[in-house]
């Protein structure tokens, strides 16, 4: 009977070569798990920061809300057309253009005009440049001019903002423009704001989900 033989003198460098593929197996695969979790990472991370930012949107628009409703109290007791504001000095109504405005701090305000309205119900003219009071005329403005289920172009730019202010002063004091417009105007503005805050909360659905899946 012929016995094999078998040359054992091979085998520890065998055995040390697949040692050392599988080492670098690992290796590889762990580099791999890490490059995963380090984009996992980073994907839950700007997803935390763009949930912050609609919460942040949303607290906004609540604002945004508060005044445009506010505005249309104000619309509601008087309406101005030619003029921001009109007053009670020593018991007679003076319309305020753009000198004697500083009579606003200083007497009641017994109507104001579309811009004057929101300009009043955000602070006065000392809070026309808050944000609260530029953010509420951007939606007057997209909600006269534009298609209403659209987002709304925030902080489109002083030239920009200018030109929708002006728009909205032309619209209010065309000879045909009743009261009633105005108000209507406010309370579609409304509607606006709410079918913005469902969009966000609709992306914040969206987004939270997939952080308590990363989990």
């Amino acid at each position: 009977m012929t016995q094999t033989t078998t040359d054992r003198t091979d085998r520890p460098d065998r055995i040390e070569a697949t040692d050392r593929t599988r080492r670098t197996d690992r290796v590889a695969a762990s580099s791999r798990g890490f490059r995963l979790a380090a984009r996992d990472r980073r994907a839950v991370r700007r997803r935390i920061r763009r949930i912050d930012a609609l919460s942040a949107q949303l607290g906004q628009l609540h604002l945004v809300r508060g005044v445009l409703e506010d505005a249309g109290d104000v619309v509601g007791r008087g309406w101005v057309q030619g003029a921001w504001f009109s007053v009670d000095v020593g018991g007679r109504t003076r319309v305020l253009t753009g000198a004697g405005i500083g009579l606003v701090a200083d007497h009641p305000v017994t109507g104001a005009c579309l811009v004057g309205a929101v300009v009043q119900a955000g602070g006065g003219p000392r809070a026309v440049r808050s944000q609260p009071v530029q953010r509420a005329l951007d939606l007057l403005w997209h909600t006269l001019k534009e298609v209403r289920d659209q987002p709304v172009r925030w902080c489109p730019g002083p030239p920009a903002r200018t030109l929708h202010v002006l728009d909205l002063t032309h619209w209010n004091d065309a000879p045909d423009r009743t009261r009633e417009d105005v108000l209507e105007l406010l309370r579609a503005s409304v509607t606006a704001v709410g079918a913005q805050q469902d969009r966000c909360r609709a992306e914040q659905a969206t987004l939270a989900p997939s952080l308590g899946e990363r989990r």
